[in-house]
C-alpha cells in the first residue's frame, strides 16, 4: 500500500457536523482512484501511536481536480471528531492510496438508468459516482434517492440542486425526511421497500440492464435487497457500500467454537509467529504484539488486509469483500478472520 502526506487544499463545512477536506496532489504523481472508493486517513494519537478510519471520496476523478472526502461527526468518533475539529487549510495528513471494490466503472456509449440509495453520510460516494455518470455516460439517466432526518442534515443539499439544474433532463433527487419540519412539502418516512419500489416504477426501471448502488445503515440496505431477490436482478447490477457496517450476529464466528492456536504470518520478507486467542481476530492478534500487517476498515469490506491462507483452517465473521473465486483461492481478510485448526500460515503480498 502507497502512503502519502497530503496538504488540505480546502475545508468546507456542509451541514453543523459534516466537513468536506479536499488535498493538493502530491508534487510528483496525481492520485488515481474511481469514483466509488475511498482513502484511510490516520490521526496521531496521544500515546504515539496511529488511528486509522477510511472514507469514501466525494470528489469524482471525471470533474474535480482535488481529491476530497467528505466526514461526518459520530458519537465518540475519535478521527471523524478530530477531522471536523482540528484540521484547517494548509495542514498535512497521512493518507494511505485509494482503494475498494464498491465503484463505478463508466461506459462510454451505455444508454441505461443508474440508481443511487443512501441515508445521511452514505451520499458521499454516490455524489461521486452520480457526477462521474453525468460526465462521462451522455446518454445514461442518474436518479437519487436520499433520506435524511431534517432539511439541516442534507449533505451536499445545494451541489445536488445545481447538478439538477445543470443536468435537467438526466439527474433527479427524491429527497426523504424522518424528521422534517412542518413547512416540508416532500417525501416523509424512511427509505424502505414498499416506498423504493413505488420510486422506481415511477422512474421507469429496467432491472434487467440498469444498475442500482446503495450506501446507508444496514436496515436500510437489507430492505432493498429483497426488492433485487423479489424482481430476479443479476447481482452483477446490484453494487452495495457496506463499509464500517456492523456485522450481524448470525454472521459472526462462534468463539464456542474457536481455541487458542499460534499462527504463522509471512509479510513483507518477514515471518511471524504469533498466538491468537479465542476472541481475537488475526489482524487484532498481530497489532497487539505490534505487528504491522496492512489494514484500513477492520470491517472485512475494503480488502486492505487481504492475505492468502496456505496452511491450516480460517473461518471469516465477514466474506462480502471478496469474490466466490478469491474465496476459493484461499483468500482472507485479516480483521476478520479467526484460526480453526492448527498449523495456520498466511501469506500477504
Amino acid at each position: 500500500m502507497k502512503t502519502y502526506f497530503l496538504q488540505v487544499k480546502e475545508v468546507i463545512q456542509e451541514t453543523a457536523d459534516t466537513v468536506t477536506l479536499s488535498f493538493w496532489h502530491p508534487i510528483s504523481e496525481q492520485i488515481k482512484y474511481k469514483a466509488g472508493q475511498f482513502i484511510t486517513i490516520s490521526i496521531p494519537t496521544i500515546d504515539g501511536k496511529k488511528v486509522k478510519r477510511s472514507y469514501s471520496m466525494s470528489s469524482s476523478p471525471a470533474t474535480d481536480s482535488a481529491v476530497a472526502v467528505t466526514v461526518k461527526r459520530v458519537p465518540n468518533g475519535l478521527v471523524s471528531n478530530y477531522l471536523n475539529d482540528n484540521v484547517h487549510t494548509g495542514d498535512f495528513l497521512e493518507v494511505i492510496e485509494p482503494m475498494g471494490s464498491f465503484f463505478f466503472e463508466p461506459s462510454e456509449n451505455a444508454n441505461r438508468n443508474i440508481f443511487l440509495f443512501g441515508a445521511g453520510s452514505g451520499i458521499t460516494p454516490l455524489i461521486s459516482i452520480a457526477k462521474t455518470t453525468l460526465k462521462t455516460e451522455s446518454n445514461t439517466k442518474v436518479h437519487l434517492l436520499y433520506g435524511n432526518r431534517s432539511e439541516e442534515s442534507i449533505i451536499f443539499k445545494k451541489e445536488l440542486e445545481i447538478l439538477e439544474s445543470q443536468y435537467k433532463e438526466r439527474f433527479s433527487v427524491h429527497n426523504i425526511l424522518s424528521q422534517p419540519s412542518d413547512t416540508w412539502v416532500g417525501a416523509k418516512g424512511r427509505i424502505n421497500q414498499a416506498n423504493t419500489t413505488l420510486w422506481l416504477k415511477d422512474a421507469s426501471v429496467d432491472f434487467k440492464k440498469d444498475h442500482f448502488f446503495m450506501c446507508g445503515p444496514e436496515e436500510m440496505m437489507d430492505d432493498l435487497k429483497k426488492i433485487f431477490e423479489l424482481y430476479d436482478v443479476d447481482k452483477s447490477q446490484v453494487h452495495y457500500e457496506r463499509f464500517n457496517a456492523p456485522m450481524q450476529e448470525e454472521d459472526t464466528v462462534n468463539t464456542d467454537e474457536l481455541k487458542r492456536q499460534t499462527v504463522k504470518v509471512i509479510y513483507d520478507g518477514d515471518t511471524h509467529d504469533f498466538v491468537v486467542e479465542p476472541h481475537q481476530t488475526i489482524l487484532e492478534a498481530a497489532l497487539e504484539q505490534d505487528i504491522d500487517l496492512p489494514y484500513s476498515c477492520q470491517a472485512g469490506m475494503c480488502t486492505a488486509c487481504l492475505g492468502k491462507c496456505t496452511d491450516g483452517k480460517v473461518k471469516m465473521d465477514e466474506e462480502e469483500g471478496l469474490t466466490e473465486k478469491e474465496i476459493a483461492q484461499g483468500y482472507i481478510l485479516t480483521c476478520v478472520s479467526h484460526p480453526m485448526s492448527e498449523g495456520v500460515v498466511v501469506e500477504i503480498d
